[in-house]
């Protein structure tokens, strides 16, 4: 083989690699969009930088201002770490499921956004409404 025919399989590689990698990342979006919406949130968040952490945050019953904490070093691994954790409490699921939406979040991400999950409350706890006696 030539340069050139290989200059051309690597564009081809690279090409459906890109193509490939866009189609995960639309799809974990748009699963974050439904999550959000969910939650009772607007969707539209998920896409908007820093301020889709801070949506996120509201879900998970933690106050906005953690979103500082995103600009420490390690922690801002501990603090997405426990955030995923709530999140999956927030829709009535376990620790191993917190630990599949970590290491497979482009398949975790749209069972929940997609799936029969419902949001039952920040950190898995219901909201409590008043009740007049």
């Amino acid at each position: 083989m030539d340069s050139s025919s290989n200059h051309f399989m690597a564009f081809g590689f690279t090409s459906i690699f890109f193509i490939f990698m866009l189609a995960i990342s639309i799809l974990v979006i748009v699963a974050q969009w439904r999550i959000y919406e969910k939650a009772g949130q607007p969707g539209w968040a998920a896409i908007i930088p820093i301020f889709n952490f801070y949506i996120l945050l509201k879900i998970v019953g933690k106050p906005g201002w953690w979103v500082i904490w995103m600009i420490v070093p390690i922690a801002n691994a501990v603090v997405a770490i426990w955030t995923t954790n709530l999140l999956s409490k927030s829709f009535g699921k376990n620790v191993g499921f917190t630990i599949m939406l970590l290491i497979l979040p482009w398949i975790f991400y749209p069972i929940l956004g997609f799936g029969k999950a419902e949001y039952i409350g920040p950190a898995g706890k219901p909201k409590v409404t008043e009740v007049n006696v």
